[in-house]
């Protein structure tokens, strides 16, 4: 076992797992996993820079999750981010933040690189449940991944859709309007025939899907009244109920979002856009695998994800 530290910093939070790992039986155990909401991409999409405030909120993060790495004494840390520091053109503050903070380099990895990590995260834990080939889909702040595969990962891509960049980009009212929720509906068809070129969807078997967005619409799903990741994580919903609850948020008022006892604060705004990207998902793959002459049983979350994917790889 190898006592190691994952740190995942995207558009929108920031997540630490210090877990003991064994690396040849593939096996993760928490120690303390947590995140926290710091909006590292906030206005990254209309400037092209990562914002003074949103990096002082970053490294704040990053202060408090090295106490908790020196407390419980990781012998090997990781820190990958993700779609944000890909886009804007002064990460080397960020990288040069972290560096100093945490003694380690943050690696800014390829969409491909943060697929495979996700990938190798969530089939980790889902594979004997499950047939495969598994469509894996992470959707971020910034970008979704979706990649492919059975015992190992076949195809990926990036699109450049995820929950924040799409609020900001298109879904401004309180709630969205019918025309922007058209608006943003393009733009998310748009990314997924891109995605489809390369990721031969049809062939999914498993439908898996990760992160806050993902893991929000499945409380509101399953009628939870706080956040409990023992019942979400696994949950298999049909899609018909996965694309209920994430039309419901998504035509919800902001104030009756901040309501429901599962919502996390710092995802009120944008758990509209990422309920809508994770409902044309569904969609488009249900519509795949139906063409194909196949038919897309339930829709699985996971609350393993890229954290135990990176845990994973520093640990071997």
């Amino acid at each position: 076992m190898t006592r190691v530290a994952a740190i995942d910093c995207g558009t929108n939070s920031i997540r630490l797992l210090v877990a003991d790992v064994d690396p040849l039986a593939g096996t993760v155990r928490d120690l303390d996993r947590r995140m926290e909401i710091v909006r590292l991409g906030q206005g990254v999409d209309r400037t092209g820079m990562l914002a003074p405030e949103a990096l002082e909120r970053t490294f704040e993060a990053a202060r408090r999750y090295g106490e908790v790495i020196a407390e419980l004494g990781a012998e090997r840390v990781r820190f990958v981010a993700t779609s944000a520091s890909r886009d804007a053109s002064n990460s080397d503050v960020f990288v040069a933040g972290v560096r100093k903070i945490l003694g380690v380099e943050p690696e800014v990895v390829s969409g491909r690189e943060e697929a495979e990590l996700s990938f190798r995260g969530a089939t980790s834990v889902l594979a004997g449940a499950h047939p495969g080939p598994f469509l894996v889909v992470d959707i971020g702040g910034g970008s979704t991944e979706v990649v492919l595969g059975s015992g190992g990962v076949e195809s990926a891509a990036s699109a450049d859709v995820g929950c924040v960049r799409l609020t900001e980009r298109r879904l401004a009212g309180d709630p969205p309007t019918p025309e922007q929720v058209e608006a943003a509906s393009a733009d998310v068809r748009a990314a997924l025939d891109k995605v489809a070129a390369q990721v031969d969807l049809a062939r999914t078997a498993t439908l898996v899907g990760l992160a806050g967005s993902v893991t929000t619409v499945t409380a509101h799903a399953l009628g939870l009244e706080t956040y409990d990741p023992q019942r979400i994580d696994g949950a298999a919903l049909e899609p018909t109920t996965v694309l209920a609850a994430a039309r419901e948020l998504l035509a919800m008022p902001r104030a009756e979002r901040a309501e429901l006892g599962f919502m996390h604060p710092g995802r009120v705004d944008v758990i509209g856009a990422g309920a809508l990207v994770w409902a044309l998902v569904v969609e488009r793959v249900r519509e795949e695998v139906a063409a194909a002459g196949g038919q897309l049983g339930a829709v699985v979350t996971s609350e393993h994800d890229i954290l135990d994917g990176i845990a994973l790889s520093v640990a071997s």
